[in-house]
């Protein structure tokens, strides 16, 4: 279809406006996030905002924001986290529920709120844990001893791979693992820049993921 047919295309201009509101706050995401790596020019990150005071779209349209913050925060809060550094990711279902996830000494924030949608997408109860203990003490042990290792908390590709093995002798995290097909085109938020192993694992998961330019957490940990 040629660019004259496009409007051709759009039956429901309420959803294609959304739709369209959400890419400018996620692209203001990205440059500023790439702003702060040395990427991208303040310019760009300075057009960015003019673009959205003129879609008239704010940060808190994004829901997944304010609850990746919150999460962050309850972290601090509570003393959980993992050195002294408090992370938040929340990553929003199809059917608008919002499930968000926090670091902790096991686990990056992105990586447990992974588990946790996984949990609600195959209606798995809270307190059953897809990932035996034995699987990820051994990979920790891997990761210090064997690789030597600053960042001993499992990433997203380590979580993956470690729901995977354990699929074939749990029933549970099998079916964890067949339900994260569905988080394909979800919308997601991490209080942090993510470092690669991260944002490799949610880019194969197709989510679509913005995160707030800070870099304590790569700077702290690296890949």
């Amino acid at each position: 279809m040629g660019v004259n047919m496009a409007k051709q295309g759009i039956i429901n201009d309420r959803v294609i406006r959304a739709a369209a509101q959400q890419e400018i706050i996620r692209r203001y995401f990205r440059y500023r996030s790439k702003r702060i790596e040395g990427i991208e020019l303040q310019e760009t990150v300075d057009r960015m905002e003019k673009i959205m005071a003129k879609a008239k779209v704010k940060i808190s349209d994004r829901k997944v924001v304010s609850v990746a913050r919150k999460a962050a925060q309850a972290a601090k809060k509570k003393g959980k986290g993992y050195k002294g550094i408090y992370c938040g990711a929340a990553i929003e279902l199809p059917n608008g529920k919002v499930i968000s996830g926090k670091n902790s000494p096991l686990m990056h924030a992105e990586s447990a709120a992974i588990l946790n949608v996984a949990k609600e997408l195959a209606k798995i109860p809270d307190e059953i844990d897809l990932i035996s203990s034995q699987f990820i003490s051994s990979i920790i042990f891997l990761k210090k001893k064997l690789l030597g290792k600053k960042d001993l908390c499992l990433n997203v590709k380590e979580v993956l791979i470690a729901l995977a093995m354990s699929a074939p002798y749990n029933p549970t995290a099998e079916k964890a693992m067949s339900a994260l097909k569905n988080l394909k085109g979800c919308e997601m938020h991490l209080t942090h820049i993510p470092n690669e192993a991260d944002e490799y694992g949610l880019i194969e998961l197709g989510v679509n993921f913005t995160c707030d330019a800070e870099l304590a957490l790569r700077m702290y940990f690296g890949n």
